[in-house]
């Protein structure tokens, strides 16, 4: 129904820790839109026009619009909810935990200990997402750009468990795949399967 709205920030209200609302104002009308928390913490300035790629939901009385930042999240928000069990409060939780690039990776990886770090989601919703999302999303990515550079990641087999343990040691997900696609570039590196010289290479790197 609504694509897109092209506005300025009228006002943000934080109604709880995961749930960030919006005021656009788009020719003198006010739209209510909810954001993910992580986009509204680098807001523009307030005068400087802003552009939200929107999802409307309606359900019983009750409409909700939700804006991203890119159609390729507004798109990933649409396949989280196509799964049974998935609402749209718990697809904005698992976008904000893990960020567009990384959720996907982890769909497609089968990674259902990294999707389950989302609160809210358990090891048997995380199972149904890879399930139901994993072939859909590998073609979807590969059409939307936003697949890995073959070679600069550890191979699917190890992936989980260098993930996971550089996770344990504090680093953000967005840290981890800046990490391991700039180690990746290393010939002999890209080569091994050895969990444990992805692992200190990568906080090599994030050490630096």
């Amino acid at each position: 129904m609504i694509s897109y709205l092209k506005g300025t920030v009228a006002s943000l209200q934080k109604i709880s820790p995961s749930r960030v609302v919006l005021i656009l104002e788009v020719n003198q009308l006010g739209y209510e839109i909810q954001v993910l928390p992580r986009w509204a913490q680098h807001l523009p300035e307030a005068e400087d026009t802003v552009q939200l790629f929107t999802h409307l939901q309606i359900r019983d009385d009750q409409m909700v619009l939700f804006g991203f930042g890119s159609a390729a999240e507004r798109d990933l928000f649409r396949q989280l909810i196509s799964v049974s069990g998935i609402g749209p409060q718990l697809a904005v939780a698992l976008l904000d935990k893990l960020g567009l690039q990384d959720l996907v990776q982890a769909i497609v990886s089968s990674n259902t200990r990294m999707l389950a770090l989302t609160p809210g989601v358990g090891t048997k919703t995380a199972e149904r997402i890879a399930l139901e999302l994993k072939g859909k999303l590998a073609e979807w990515r590969m059409q939307s750009g936003l697949a890995p550079t073959p070679g600069a990641g550890p191979t699917s087999a190890i992936q989980e468990d260098v993930e996971m343990t550089l996770l344990a040691l504090g680093y953000s997900s967005g840290e981890i795949m800046q990490a391991l696609q700039a180690v990746g570039q290393k010939t002999a590196l890209s080569k091994t399967s050895n969990a444990e010289d992805w692992i200190r290479e990568a906080i090599a790197w994030l050490s630096q």
